[in-house]
């Protein structure tokens, strides 16, 4: 048994390093095209672009409503309109459509092929959902290698949902919160490029002082609108215990987001939501020896929620849960190959495919 158990872990170590040289030689093999990052300074914006390993800086006036900015460089866009932002909203109420999804992990086309099948996006890239809500329950982050034009568009597309009376709502997952955090683990080795070409470590191309920082920690990590509630991993059962409000829980979370700002150490409810058990790392709903359905009765009682709505632990497909109270929606779009988005209308809910079928969900 010794011997055996011995044999297990030198076949592990061997594929720890075979893991390892394999990724080094990935990354080495690379081309980085990537951009923009943009630190702001008191009266002008650094942009920084790589193309084909190449880096660009250029220095812009500060971008504001009344004076946008276009910025195109290599085959890569943003439009920046202003520098700093304020907290999104957690609660609305609303007759119009919702649509939702989760877990896009740099699959930049196949979110587009998405979106665009399903009415979300235009054949040009722009908002085309007029007055809906369109909610990503986090995790833009990690995996993939096109997170930063994920993070563009949905930047471009918010303002373009604000201007036609709807909205889009980007919660926070797990790996934006390890990402701002300086844990890149997942990192794609593209992304390991960028941060050696701009001599910095990755998480320092979204701090404080960056557009695309500033903006991700405006973001909520929780999202009510009707009766379904939105977050990344779930809610655990205890949380019905405490007397604490939606927004007193976003308001812990966001406060405690990324150590040092301006927080040190999480202690008590911070730390609890940050843990396992936590808002973007609970997978209670999917085991055996989870929530149960009287928990889960109570949870929704004291939200006022009828339905849960969360991503983070993978299925093939949109389904549901606990007689549909849990509504998953990482329909494992991180692999690249298939995706769903989540359709709420008049309380009616539907799975919208790869190509654009809407499907009752039951």
């Amino acid at each position: 048994m010794k011997t055996c158990a011995i044999s297990i872990i030198i076949l592990f170590k061997l594929f720890a390093i075979i893991f390892t040289f394999y990724s080094l030689n990935l990354q080495a093999n690379i081309k980085v095209t990537d951009g923009p990052y943009i630190d702001v300074e008191p009266k002008h914006m650094n942009v920084s672009w790589i193309c084909d390993d190449q880096v660009s800086k250029e220095n812009h006036p500060l971008a504001t409503k009344e004076a946008p900015h276009s910025l195109n460089y290599c085959g890569l866009s943003a439009q920046v309109e202003q520098t700093t932002f304020k907290d999104d909203p957690i609660i609305f109420e609303t007759k119009e459509k919702i649509a939702a999804l989760s877990d896009l992990h740099g699959q930049y086309h196949l979110m587009k092929t998405l979106l665009k099948n399903n009415g979300i996006l235009d054949r040009k890239d722009n908002w085309a959902f007029g007055k809906g809500h369109f909610v990503i329950t986090g995790d833009i982050f990690d995996r993939g290698d096109q997170v930063t034009e994920i993070l563009w568009l949905l930047h471009k597309i918010e303002q373009q949902a604000l201007r036609a009376g709807g909205r889009v709502h980007l919660l926070l997952g797990n790996h934006e919160v390890m990402v701002l955090n300086g844990d890149l683990r997942y990192l794609h080795p593209k992304y390991v490029k960028t941060g050696e070409f701009l001599k910095v470590p990755f998480q320092k191309l979204v701090n404080k002082n960056t557009i695309l920082g500033r903006w991700l920690r405006s973001k909520p990590v929780l999202l009510k609108i009707n009766g379904y509630l939105f977050t990344h991993g779930g809610f655990h059962p205890s949380l019905a215990k405490h007397p604490l409000s939606l927004s007193d829980l976003n308001h812990i979370f966001k406060s405690y987001l990324v150590k040092g700002e301006p927080h040190q150490t999480r202690t008590g409810m911070a730390r609890f939501l940050h843990k396992s058990n936590g808002l973007v790392w609970y997978r209670g709903y999917f085991k055996d020896n989870g929530a149960t359905e009287k928990e889960l009765e109570l949870l929704l009682k004291h939200f006022d929620v009828d339905h849960v709505v969360v991503g983070h632990t993978s299925q093939r497909k949109i389904e549901t849960r606990h007689n549909g109270k849990v509504i998953a929606i990482d329909s494992s779009i991180k692999k690249g190959k298939y995706g769903e988005i989540l359709f709420i209308e008049d309380d009616n809910l539907y799975r919208g495919t790869l190509d654009g079928e809407r499907m009752p969900l039951k």
